[in-house]
């Protein structure tokens, strides 16, 4: 197995002891649409207490790569996810909340 494939077991698995629901499929074509990032811890995963990095996830994801028009309704989907992932959990890894995201708006076509 290579790294991205560890990478995608770990996000595997951190999506079944989170409950999140997300397919397996999803994590890994989401996983491999984000390239080299999930290698580096800091871009790997979101910090939802940082505003700047949550606006880079609202214009760079939601609104280029999902193709959402900008609306209250993008902020509070950021909002529901980082709940949905644990304000006491540290490692939001930027492949899940991506793909609560794209399943949120029903958008995982995107990445078919």
């Amino acid at each position: 197995m290579g790294a991205r494939d560890d990478k995608i077991a770990k996000y595997i698995d951190e999506n079944k002891k989170l409950g999140l629901g997300l397919s397996d499929d999803l994590i890994t074509k989401v996983t491999v649409g984000l390239g080299p990032s999930i290698y580096k811890k800091d871009s790997e995963t979101v910090s939802c207490s940082d505003a700047a990095e949550l606006e880079r996830v609202k214009k760079n994801y939601l609104i280029k790569k999902l193709g959402c028009t900008e609306s209250p309704q993008l902020d509070d989907a950021i909002k529901d996810v980082c709940a949905k992932m644990g304000s006491s959990n540290r490692n939001k890894y930027r492949a899940l909340f991506y793909g609560l995201l794209a399943s949120n708006f029903k958008k995982e076509s995107v990445y078919a």
